[in-house]
């Protein structure tokens, strides 16, 4: 019988491949992996531990960390005994903890650590159906002897004194299975309700897609709490049956990534640019002939990458990127972390083509995909033998894609969700009485089914003038310098676009150093003429290569980095504009006086 409920692909999994490792997670330096029956062995005792608690189907459990193998563990615990699973950013602070935790009526909660579960125990007086806070790591963990706080190997234990029949079998598959709560750039984050027949529907849609299979290998980094991680690590694991690696993630991150070198590999964009930036550096600081050797493979490098793109590499042009591979790409892939990478997909937000660009010209195959978490994360994909930079691929298969007339891309599938928590009306003007989804993404389709995304509705700027302007393309090429990390395009109902601009700390520090030009801090870096000047010159090429109406006229260098923690940007890097216009004011006023 085929799953209809990701628990029972676990169980399909343990009953197919029992000894194969499923997850691998590193710890104070060392590996040790969890096999697929120990995966589902441990998921069950975690399920039934949580009915030993008394949570029942529909109820929910939260989880509240960083990516680790208890996250999927409560994850599945709970869905394999009919609750509902709810993903807690790791970076949240203690007010939106308690919305979270309170919007959903969570009963029990996972926590990390003693930071996680500090966040939870400054707010619990005012979460009322809030009975049971679970820690994972309890290394340092003051509070073990409170009343409402248990360790996660206890869960584990009490359900294995307790188990029950029927784990993963029971749901039905047109229940909620999981709530994700979507960023929240313009107000408070909204609980898309998914199903098992959403999950299950990803799952089979995104392995025909991107055939991935037991011998594929993945880093889980992005937070889990994003659906688009859910759908790598999870949804995706379990169906293709291959193995994620749990590294020790923040700085660690492109250490964990140059030791595991995955075949299969998902980044935001901003992880693409980040490691463009890192060449960059690195570069500079290179001798002469290595400067030269990489400025010609990259250049012989993006000649071949339309051939690439189109899987065209004949004989002569296949001996090339073989000389290319072991002159020069070879070793430098090995340091990004992509020497085995077969399939890579940028995603969750648009990326600026010249970096696509980039990778194609090393051999990287990255392919933009397209998705949002009301439609389980998936619409459109790139063919591996038909990639169009600039377009984010064409319609998966089950899935409609159409334009209304105002530009604003619809999608219908099996894939579509349940709705919002709680929000009747919000539910109502985003799914319509066709089922069609609406996006809030304004794009167009070409002849051969090929999606545009231009931006989103509500980012669209219209000038004092009338012109309609999208700043998300403007961002795009300002951040392909490797000295911009941030760039918000500003302008709506303004006689003309500024922008407020974010430097890369470490290219930027870098090129100061060169230059003998001293700072102690960001904001003094940022706060220096001769860095100014450096934007200057990059602001000024891009605007070289666009229409009058989208120049950008003045700008601003922000005083700091923008942190996830501080509400400034979402857990997946995308910048809450709303936000950043509110605190930045007085700098945004300036630029227009």
């Amino acid at each position: 019988m085929s799953a209809r409920t990701l628990p029972e692909l676990l169980l399909q999994r343990a009953t197919e491949q029992p000894d194969r490792v499923a997850l691998r997670e590193k710890t104070l330096g060392r590996w040790r992996e969890i096999t697929w029956a120990d995966y589902a062995a441990r998921a069950a005792a975690v399920g039934a531990g949580l009915r030993a608690l008394g949570v029942g189907a529909g109820e929910r459990v939260a989880i509240h960390s960083e990516n680790r193998p208890e996250w999927l563990l409560a994850d599945l615990g709970a869905q394999g005994i009919g609750a509902i699973s709810v993903g807690v950013y790791p970076t949240s602070p203690a007010a939106e903890v308690e919305y979270l935790l309170g919007h959903s009526h969570t009963r029990v909660v996972v926590v990390e650590d003693e930071e996680q579960l500090d966040k939870t125990l400054a707010v619990r007086k005012r979460l009322k159906a809030l009975e049971t806070i679970v820690v994972i790591d309890t290394r340092g963990v003051r509070d073990l002897d409170d009343p409402m706080v248990m360790t996660f190997a206890e869960l584990e234990d009490l359900g294995r004194a307790n188990p029950i029949d029927g784990w993963g079998t029971a749901a039905a598959t047109d229940a909620v299975a999981m709530i994700v709560y979507t960023s929240g750039t313009t107000g408070p984050p909204k609980g898309a309700m998914l199903s098992h027949d959403n999950l299950l529907h990803a799952a089979n849609t995104f392995a025909a897609a991107f055939t991935t299979g037991p011998e594929d290998e993945v880093l889980s980094y992005l937070p889990l709490s994003h659906v688009a991680e859910r759908l790598v690590s999870l949804i995706d694991a379990l169906k293709g049956g291959y193995t994620v690696n749990f590294g020790e993630g923040g700085e660690s991150f492109a250490v964990d990534l140059r030791e595991i070198q995955p075949t299969f590999f998902l980044g935001v964009p901003r992880v693409w640019e980040k490691m463009l930036a890192t060449v960059e550096i690195r570069m500079a600081d290179a001798s002469r002939l290595k400067r030269v050797l990489y400025r010609v493979a990259v250049a012989r490098g993006r000649k071949l990458a339309p051939k690439r793109m189109r899987g065209r590499l004949g004989p002569i042009d296949g001996a090339i990127a073989a000389l290319l591979w072991i002159l020069a790409f070879r070793s430098l892939r090995e340091k990004l972390g992509l020497s085995r990478v077969r399939v890579a997909v940028s995603g969750a937000a648009p990326i600026a083509p010249q970096v696509l660009e980039y990778f194609w010209a090393l051999g990287v195959p990255v392919r933009e995909g397209y998705g949002q978490t009301e439609g389980s994360a998936l619409a459109t994909y790139t063919p591996a033998d038909d990639v169009r930079i600039g377009k984010v691929g064409k319609a998966l298969p089950g899935v409609e894609l159409r334009i209304a007339d105002d530009g604003e891309i619809l999608l219908r599938s099996n894939g579509v969700f349940v709705g919002y928590l709680d929000d009747k009306a919000a539910t109502a003007a985003t799914i319509d009485a066709d089922g069609w989804l609406h996006t809030g993404d304004v794009g167009d389709l070409d002849r051969d089914g090929f999606l545009t995304i231009t931006d989103r509705k509500k980012d669209i700027i219209i000038t004092a003038g009338g012109k309609n302007v999208s700043p998300s393309e403007i961002e795009n090429m300002l951040k392909v310098s490797p000295y911009v990390r941030e760039a918000i395009v500003i302008g709506d109902k303004r006689k003309y676009l500024t922008a407020l601009i974010g430097i890369e700390a470490d290219t930027v520090g870098n090129w100061a150093t060169r230059q003998g030009v001293a700072y102690t801090t960001y904001r003094d870096l940022s706060e220096r003429p001769e860095v100014k000047t450096l934007i200057a010159t990059c602001l000024e090429g891009v605007n070289a290569q666009l229409a009058q109406v989208e120049t950008i006229k003045r700008f601003e260098l922000l005083p700091k980095e923008l942190d996830p923690e501080e509400g400034e940007l979402t857990a997946t890097q995308k910048v809450k504009r709303a936000a950043i216009a509110k605190e930045f004011a007085p700098l945004i006023d300036g630029m227009y006086k």
